[in-house]
Protein backbone atom coordinates (compact mmCIF):
# COMPACT_ATOMS: atom_id res chain seq x y z
CA UNK A 1 0.00 0.00 0.00
CA UNK A 2 2.85 2.38 0.77
CA UNK A 3 4.06 1.96 -2.83
CA UNK A 4 0.63 2.86 -4.23
CA UNK A 5 -0.04 -0.67 -5.51
CA UNK A 6 -3.78 -1.39 -5.67
CA UNK A 7 -3.68 -5.03 -6.73
CA UNK A 8 -1.06 -7.74 -6.84
CA UNK A 9 -0.80 -11.24 -8.28
CA UNK A 10 0.41 -14.35 -6.50
CA UNK A 11 3.44 -14.35 -8.84
CA UNK A 12 4.37 -10.83 -7.73
CA UNK A 13 3.92 -11.83 -4.10
CA UNK A 14 6.09 -14.87 -4.77
CA UNK A 15 8.97 -12.69 -5.98
CA UNK A 16 8.72 -10.41 -2.95
CA UNK A 17 8.34 -13.16 -0.35
CA UNK A 18 10.67 -15.80 -1.87
CA UNK A 19 7.87 -18.38 -1.66
CA UNK A 20 6.20 -20.18 -4.56
CA UNK A 21 3.00 -18.66 -5.97
CA UNK A 22 1.15 -21.94 -5.46
CA UNK A 23 2.13 -21.99 -1.78
CA UNK A 24 0.85 -18.43 -1.34
CA UNK A 25 -2.49 -19.31 -2.98
CA UNK A 26 -2.79 -22.45 -0.88
CA UNK A 27 -2.04 -20.62 2.39
CA UNK A 28 -4.52 -17.82 1.64
CA UNK A 29 -7.18 -20.31 0.57
CA UNK A 30 -6.95 -21.90 4.02
CA UNK A 31 -8.47 -18.67 5.34
CA UNK A 32 -11.06 -18.27 2.60
CA UNK A 33 -9.19 -16.99 -0.43
CA UNK A 34 -9.27 -13.17 -0.85
CA UNK A 35 -8.29 -13.20 -4.54
CA UNK A 36 -9.95 -13.49 -7.95
CA UNK A 37 -8.61 -15.50 -10.86
CA UNK A 38 -7.27 -13.21 -13.53
CA UNK A 39 -7.35 -10.20 -11.18
CA UNK A 40 -5.12 -11.17 -8.27
CA UNK A 41 -5.51 -9.64 -4.85
CA UNK A 42 -6.78 -6.23 -3.84
CA UNK A 43 -3.87 -5.01 -1.70
CA UNK A 44 -5.90 -2.97 0.79
CA UNK A 45 -8.46 -5.73 1.30
CA UNK A 46 -5.73 -8.38 1.62
CA UNK A 47 -3.85 -6.27 4.17
CA UNK A 48 -7.03 -5.76 6.21
CA UNK A 49 -7.97 -9.44 6.20
CA UNK A 50 -4.46 -10.63 7.12
CA UNK A 51 -4.42 -8.07 9.94
CA UNK A 52 -7.64 -9.61 11.28
CA UNK A 53 -6.17 -13.12 11.05
CA UNK A 54 -3.00 -12.05 12.86
CA UNK A 55 -4.97 -10.11 15.46
CA UNK A 56 -3.19 -6.82 14.72
CA UNK A 57 -6.39 -5.03 13.75
CA UNK A 58 -6.95 -4.24 17.45
CA UNK A 59 -4.88 -2.76 20.27
CA UNK A 60 -2.81 -5.00 22.52
CA UNK A 61 -1.52 -3.49 25.76
CA UNK A 62 1.99 -4.66 26.53
CA UNK A 63 4.49 -4.29 29.35
CA UNK A 64 8.22 -4.98 29.45
CA UNK A 65 9.82 -6.67 32.46
CA UNK A 66 13.50 -5.80 32.47
CA UNK A 67 14.51 -2.27 31.48
CA UNK A 68 18.09 -3.01 30.48
CA UNK A 69 19.52 -2.60 26.98
CA UNK A 70 17.20 -5.15 25.35
CA UNK A 71 14.09 -3.92 27.14
CA UNK A 72 14.83 -0.32 26.19
CA UNK A 73 15.54 -1.30 22.59
CA UNK A 74 12.10 -2.92 22.37
CA UNK A 75 10.48 0.15 23.95
CA UNK A 76 12.19 2.42 21.42
CA UNK A 77 10.90 0.45 18.42
CA UNK A 78 8.03 2.64 17.22
CA UNK A 79 6.79 0.15 14.62
CA UNK A 80 5.16 -1.97 17.35
CA UNK A 81 2.56 0.75 17.87
CA UNK A 82 1.70 0.80 14.16
CA UNK A 83 1.01 -2.93 14.48
CA UNK A 84 -1.35 -2.40 17.41
CA UNK A 85 1.05 -3.16 20.28
CA UNK A 86 0.99 -0.32 22.79
CA UNK A 87 3.75 -0.38 25.41
CA UNK A 88 2.01 0.73 28.59
CA UNK A 89 4.77 0.22 31.13
CA UNK A 90 8.29 -1.00 31.92
CA UNK A 91 9.48 -2.64 35.14
CA UNK A 92 12.83 -3.34 36.77
CA UNK A 93 14.43 -4.00 40.15
CA UNK A 94 17.40 -1.70 39.55
CA UNK A 95 16.87 1.50 41.60
CA UNK A 96 19.07 3.43 39.16
CA UNK A 97 16.59 2.69 36.36
CA UNK A 98 13.33 3.16 38.25
CA UNK A 99 11.82 6.55 37.51
CA UNK A 100 13.53 6.97 34.16
CA UNK A 101 11.39 7.53 31.08
CA UNK A 102 11.99 5.66 27.80
CA UNK A 103 10.10 7.14 24.85
CA UNK A 104 7.33 8.36 27.10
CA UNK A 105 7.14 5.19 29.22
CA UNK A 106 8.14 5.37 32.87
CA UNK A 107 10.20 2.56 34.38
CA UNK A 108 8.53 1.31 37.57
CA UNK A 109 9.51 -1.04 40.36
CA UNK A 110 8.30 -4.64 40.08
CA UNK A 111 6.32 -4.24 43.31
CA UNK A 112 3.78 -2.28 41.23
CA UNK A 113 3.44 -5.05 38.65
CA UNK A 114 0.17 -6.75 39.53
CA UNK A 115 -1.82 -3.58 40.18
CA UNK A 116 -0.54 -1.98 36.98
CA UNK A 117 -1.59 -5.02 34.90
CA UNK A 118 -5.14 -4.90 36.26
CA UNK A 119 -5.51 -1.11 36.07
CA UNK A 120 -4.24 -0.92 32.47
CA UNK A 121 -5.87 -4.06 31.05
CA UNK A 122 -2.50 -5.50 29.99
CA UNK A 123 -2.64 -8.73 27.98
CA UNK A 124 0.98 -9.24 26.91
CA UNK A 125 4.29 -9.12 28.80
CA UNK A 126 7.81 -9.16 27.36
CA UNK A 127 10.41 -10.79 29.61
CA UNK A 128 13.91 -9.39 29.08
CA UNK A 129 15.37 -10.53 32.39
CA UNK A 130 17.90 -13.19 33.51
CA UNK A 131 16.59 -16.74 33.21
CA UNK A 132 16.94 -17.32 36.96
CA UNK A 133 14.28 -14.69 37.64
CA UNK A 134 11.97 -15.54 34.73
CA UNK A 135 9.91 -18.41 36.29
CA UNK A 136 9.04 -16.37 39.39
CA UNK A 137 8.03 -13.31 37.36
CA UNK A 138 6.07 -15.48 34.93
CA UNK A 139 4.03 -16.92 37.81
CA UNK A 140 3.23 -13.40 39.00
CA UNK A 141 2.23 -12.34 35.49
CA UNK A 142 -0.12 -15.30 35.05
CA UNK A 143 -1.72 -14.74 38.45
CA UNK A 144 -2.29 -11.08 37.55
CA UNK A 145 -4.11 -12.06 34.35
CA UNK A 146 -1.45 -11.93 31.59
CA UNK A 147 -2.43 -14.19 28.67
CA UNK A 148 0.69 -13.98 26.50
CA UNK A 149 4.41 -13.86 27.34
CA UNK A 150 7.11 -12.81 24.89
CA UNK A 151 10.01 -14.64 26.49
CA UNK A 152 13.56 -13.44 25.84
CA UNK A 153 14.88 -15.20 28.94
CA UNK A 154 16.78 -18.29 27.86
CA UNK A 155 14.62 -20.75 29.79
CA UNK A 156 11.39 -22.66 29.31
CA UNK A 157 8.41 -21.37 31.27
CA UNK A 158 5.70 -23.57 32.80
CA UNK A 159 2.36 -21.81 32.39
CA UNK A 160 -1.32 -22.85 32.20
CA UNK A 161 -2.75 -23.98 28.86
CA UNK A 162 -4.66 -20.73 28.42
CA UNK A 163 -1.43 -18.67 28.46
CA UNK A 164 0.62 -18.37 25.27
CA UNK A 165 4.42 -18.22 25.41
CA UNK A 166 6.56 -17.16 22.46
CA UNK A 167 10.22 -17.98 23.16
CA UNK A 168 12.87 -15.83 21.49
CA UNK A 169 16.37 -17.32 21.64
CA UNK A 170 18.71 -14.75 20.12
CA UNK A 171 21.75 -17.04 20.16
CA UNK A 172 19.88 -19.80 18.32
CA UNK A 173 18.69 -17.30 15.74
CA UNK A 174 22.28 -16.18 15.22
CA UNK A 175 23.42 -19.79 14.82
CA UNK A 176 20.76 -20.38 12.16
CA UNK A 177 21.96 -17.26 10.38
CA UNK A 178 25.56 -18.47 10.56
CA UNK A 179 24.56 -21.86 9.13
CA UNK A 180 22.71 -20.27 6.21
CA UNK A 181 25.58 -17.89 5.41
CA UNK A 182 28.19 -20.67 5.54
CA UNK A 183 26.00 -22.98 3.44
CA UNK A 184 25.62 -20.26 0.82
CA UNK A 185 29.36 -19.57 0.79
CA UNK A 186 30.17 -23.28 0.51
CA UNK A 187 27.73 -23.62 -2.39
CA UNK A 188 29.32 -20.67 -4.21
CA UNK A 189 32.82 -22.14 -3.65
CA UNK A 190 31.63 -25.52 -4.94
CA UNK A 191 30.15 -23.99 -8.09
CA UNK A 192 33.32 -21.96 -8.74
CA UNK A 193 35.43 -25.11 -8.35
CA UNK A 194 33.18 -27.00 -10.79
CA UNK A 195 33.45 -24.19 -13.34
CA UNK A 196 37.24 -24.15 -12.97
CA UNK A 197 37.43 -27.92 -13.48
CA UNK A 198 35.20 -27.73 -16.56
CA UNK A 199 37.33 -24.93 -17.99
CA UNK A 200 40.47 -26.97 -17.34
CA UNK A 201 39.00 -29.99 -19.18
CA UNK A 202 38.22 -27.84 -22.21
CA UNK A 203 41.74 -26.46 -22.33
CA UNK A 204 43.42 -29.89 -22.42
CA UNK A 205 41.97 -31.03 -25.79
CA UNK A 206 42.85 -27.66 -27.29
CA UNK A 207 46.47 -28.01 -26.19
CA UNK A 208 46.71 -31.52 -27.63
CA UNK A 209 45.34 -30.28 -30.95
CA UNK A 210 47.96 -27.53 -31.09
CA UNK A 211 50.78 -29.93 -30.31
Amino acid sequence: MEEGVERISSNDLSKRMKVTASQIRQDLNNFGGFGQQGYGYNVKYLYTEIAKIMGVDRQHNLIIIGAGNLGQAIANYANFERRGFLIKGMFDINPRLIGRVVRGVEIRGVEELEKFIVDNNVQIAALTIPKTKAPEIADRLVTAGIKAIWNFAHTDLVVPDDVVVENVHLSESLMRLSYRVCSMQDQIAKEEKQRAEQASKKEKPERKALS
